[in-house]
């Protein structure tokens, strides 16, 4: 079997087993014996891979395979050439430190979709918006980086794992499509 590129919503678990309170992954998949390579949160929304393929699965996920993967973020407060400076460094975040990475600034992008639930609107607080893209993957670690950095998350979409990404193989929220493996 291919490999499959899933858009995962917002408030989506990545699992397949049933959620007592949330949808997941067979809320949308109707695919037997494939396995997310790689997981987002449930606030987290965007590309996640999966497949069948066990080694193919450890390529992708495992951190020392160094697959690129890159977050849209929505953050509250303005950021700047300092707090971006600050995120690609090495940053200590309690129980780990983060391994450089790269981060941008960027504008708010016109081709991404409206979330559901909205994002509460932030009048009187800016937001800006931040591509991190990084080659390891910790537990909710682009929040923690930002947070760090005094720059709460507020959305966090994943646009990017190796070479697929959305802007490539563009996909609605909750819509999927099989792809070559060859690519890895």
């Amino acid at each position: 079997m291919p490999l499959i590129l899933f858009n995962k919503p917002f408030d989506v678990m990545c699992q397949f087993s049933p959620h007592p309170s949330r949808k997941t992954l067979a809320d949308y998949l109707e695919l037997s014996d494939v396995y997310p390579a790689g997981l987002l949160d449930a606030d987290s929304e965007g590309l996640i891979l999966l497949t069948e393929d066990g080694k193919l699965q450890h390529k992708i996920s495992h951190p020392k395979e160094k697959q690129a993967k890159t977050y849209l973020v929505q953050v509250e407060g303005k950021a700047d050439v300092s707090t971006i400076g600050r995120l690609q460094a090495p940053l200590k975040l309690g129980d780990f430190t983060t391994q450089p990475c790269t981060a941008a600034l960027v504008h708010s992008p016109e081709w991404l979709w409206d979330r559901e639930p909205p994002i509460r609107d932030r009048r009187n607080i800016p937001i800006s918006w931040l591509t991190i893209t990084l080659s390891e993957g910790k537990n909710r670690q682009v929040r923690r980086m930002t947070a760090a950095v005094g720059l709460p998350t507020l959305r966090l979409v994943r646009i990017s794992i190796g070479p697929f990404s959305l802007e490539k193989y563009p996909l609605w929220p909750g819509e999927w499509r099989e792809v070559s493996t060859n690519m890895f």
